[in-house]
């Protein structure tokens, strides 16, 4: 008797779901700027220490220079820089074709129990803390180095190239499948229709289908071995000096950070320069990621 008319009770839904509606995009919104906020904090705060560094020394002797010495005023990170490259070069020597091979297995030759198997196990890896890796780089990578090499020190270079590859290994085969996954049914069979064999099918065909997914796999895997600390830290050798061969006991950005950072002065250049240290590898993040989009949205346009 005392029921609300239709009418209203359909227009109290339709403002409860506005309002609804407005909130949530409220929130996400807020949610968005918050999180631009803190990234822009921490690039202004970091950015900015760093750019002290060269209130005490000039640019050419920081970049340029290979003389890293705190203890004596000199701060040359070029050799740092160099090993940090050469590092990163070694790992996706090492990680790449392992990687995406392995992704064309899994995509376009293993049977389905096999996929089954393999996808799950290469997730499991991907989520490894890195402090795993190393401790098995430290007890028994080094060990073998030192009996194959017949060196007094396994750690260097090359330890830590084989640690790092063997993390990013997952993530770049996991991306690289999906990528291939995703190559059109249709492309494969008119490379079958022109008389193509299935090697030339994965070759000629899906692999430049996929490549832009191929490469934003390496990018991801190159910001992950640029970025590493607690690895690379255990094996590497943590000397601040140029690496001339494969089991000289050196030091990269990361590993320079984390094992000077908590001895120095905050007001200090020795300070400084470590804040720079770390603005680079955010400036090189910053890079890739970027490339990665505009390959993504490059990508979606010719789609």
């Amino acid at each position: 008797m005392f029921a609300k008319p239709p009418g209203k009770e359909r227009f109290s839904r339709y403002m409860r779901a506005r309002m609804a509606n407005r909130l949530f995009r409220y929130y996400f919104l807020f949610s968005i700027l918050a999180l631009c906020f803190v990234l822009g904090l921490v690039i202004f705060f970091i950015g900015k220490t760093a750019l002290l560094t060269f209130s005490n020394i000039s640019f050419k002797d920081f970049f340029f220079s290979f003389n890293w010495t705190p203890e004596e005023d000199h701060f040359g990170a070029a050799g740092i820089i160099v090993n940090t490259l050469t590092l990163t070069a070694l790992t996706l020597l090492m990680a790449v074709p392992v990687a995406v091979g392995l992704a064309v297995l899994i995509a376009e030759i293993a049977p389905k129990w096999l996929k089954n198997v393999m996808r799950p196990v290469l997730d499991l890896l991907v989520g490894i803390p890195s402090i795993v890796y190393g401790y098995l780089g430290l007890t028994v990578l080094i060990p073998f180095l030192r009996r194959l090499s017949g060196e007094n020190l396994g750690d260097g270079l090359l330890a830590a190239a084989l640690v790092l590859a063997l993390m990013v290994l997952p993530t770049i085969c996991r991306i690289s499948d999906e990528a291939i996954s995703m190559v059109p049914k249709k492309y494969r069979e008119a490379g079958y229709a022109l008389g193509s064999t299935r090697l030339q099918v994965m070759m000629r065909v899906v692999i430049p289908a996929a490549g832009r997914g191929i490469v934003a796999a390496i990018i991801m895997g190159m910001t992950r071995a640029i970025g590493e600390t607690m690895a690379v830290v255990m094996v590497i050798g943590n000397t601040a000096q140029l690496a001339k061969s494969l089991f000289t006991p050196a030091s990269v950005l990361t590993s320079n950070i984390v094992m000077q950072i908590s001895n120095v002065e905050f007001d200090s250049t020795w300070n400084y320069a470590l804040h720079m240290m770390a603005f680079l590898l955010l400036v090189i993040s910053f890079i890739l990621i970027l490339f990665i989009r505009y390959l993504g949205r490059k990508g979606s346009d010719k789609a």
